[in-house]
């Protein structure tokens, strides 16, 4: 089996990269990461929260289930308790203040 090595860098020159907008590939990341962190903070309070619960019976499938059970909640809702957008202001912010001190 033959591997090609030969990279093609016509798409790479910098008339492309400048096209590039990477103010809306940083927005896309801070939004993600805040979503993720909505997720994960909501999680935890289920977790907390279904600790004790026998909903979804008992035994170690029961704990299986509740935290799969608590990831799909928490993923699913992810964005929709506002932590992510209070996030996202306050990482969108801080970054613009980072790029404009990098000037």
């Amino acid at each position: 089996m033959d591997i090609n090595t030969n990279i093609s860098l016509q798409n790479l020159n910098s008339e492309n990269l400048k096209k590039v907008d990477a103010s809306k590939l940083e927005d896309k990341a801070i939004r993600a990461v805040s979503n993720d962190f909505e997720a994960f903070f909501t999680q935890q309070l289920l977790d907390i929260s279904l600790k004790e619960t026998n909903v979804a019976g008992e035994g170690v499938g029961a704990d299986i289930f509740k935290g799969m059970y608590t990831d799909a909640i928490s993923r699913n809702s992810a964005g929709s308790f506002g932590i992510s957008d209070m996030l996202y202001e306050f990482l969108s912010r801080e970054n613009k203040k980072g790029s404009n001190n990098d000037k």
